[in-house]
């Protein structure tokens, strides 16, 4: 499926599932309140799956798009750079501080340090003008072009920052599917996000100088749905998926300001996190 559809679908579910979850907590035999007035914090990991997408680059003599672009996440392979704060940006990751404003509701500031590769080597469709006086100039219209590493380098790899708020929604589980365990809470969780890509964007184009330097580039919003098992009321792990859009129009690509490329797709998005949550007064 893909992850335009996945979007769609994920929302009519949080809506659903946050519909019915509302009458479960009516009749939750536990009435203490254990949630609202805490914070939660929370580290882990993820893996990222794009759509295809159109990418346009403009400057000095060159205007042209690249159609129908494939991209992969960059995973790292577990290893102590997991753990060193020195580190701990190598692998693709996620880190949240929120707050339970409601027993059942949470808002929260958070990075989700996705990685993003453009394919090279594939064939794909270009259309525009290039004329920086080396062997790719020419005028094309919807021709053949090979990605190859002399054409274009194109990565967001330190990364696809995407710096977001969240608002979301938690429910203990333990009464609907009839499993309490002593210390142990298991919770379903949905909400939705907005905020701005800030990535560290890898470029080589047509034989211009590499350049990596961070730049706020366009802005995100997506959905997620997740399960939470909380241990002892103050420590957890979760597994999230998460689906968005993303749209990048000002994504720096030189030295100079009058180079750029703008894209846009959809992301989808599993997560894999540990956390606690604690609270703020005793």
């Amino acid at each position: 499926m893909k992850p335009s559809k996945i979007l769609v679908a994920l929302f009519l579910v949080i809506a659903t599932v946050s519909f019915s979850q509302d009458t479960i907590q009516k009749n939750d035999y536990r009435d203490v309140k254990t949630n609202k007035g805490r914070m939660f914090v929370y580290w882990g990991w993820n893996r990222a799956h794009y759509s295809t997408s159109d990418i346009t680059f403009k400057g000095s003599n060159y205007k042209f798009t690249l159609h129908n672009v494939k991209a992969d996440d960059k995973p790292k392979p577990f290893g102590i750079y997991y753990f060193k704060l020195d580190e701990i940006t190598i692998p693709q990751t996620n880190f949240r501080i929120g707050y339970f404003f409601k027993e059942n509701y949470t808002v929260s500031i958070g990075l989700d340090h996705m990685k993003y590769v453009m394919r090279n080597n594939t064939t794909v469709k270009i259309d525009g003008d290039i004329n920086v006086g080396g062997s790719f100039d020419g005028v094309y219209n919807n021709d053949d072009i090979v990605l190859t590493e002399d054409f274009l380098l194109f990565e967001h790899t330190d990364g696809l920052n995407y710096i977001n708020v969240e608002v979301s929604r938690y429910d203990n589980l333990d009464n609907w599917l009839k499993f309490p365990v002593k210390n142990i809470d298991i919770n379903l969780t949905e909400g939705i996000g907005i905020g701005m890509i800030y990535p560290r964007t890898n470029t080589t184009l047509l034989g211009k100088a590499r350049y990596d330097e961070f730049h706020v580039s366009g802005y995100g919003i997506s959905a997620h749905a997740g399960l939470n098992i909380t241990l002892f009321k103050y420590f957890f792990i979760q597994s999230n998926i998460k689906v968005g859009y993303i749209n990048m129009q000002d994504i720096r690509t030189t030295a100079s300001t009058t180079d750029s490329a703008s894209q846009h797709f959809t992301f989808f998005e599993n997560m894999y996190v540990f956390g606690a949550k604690f609270p703020l007064t005793k």
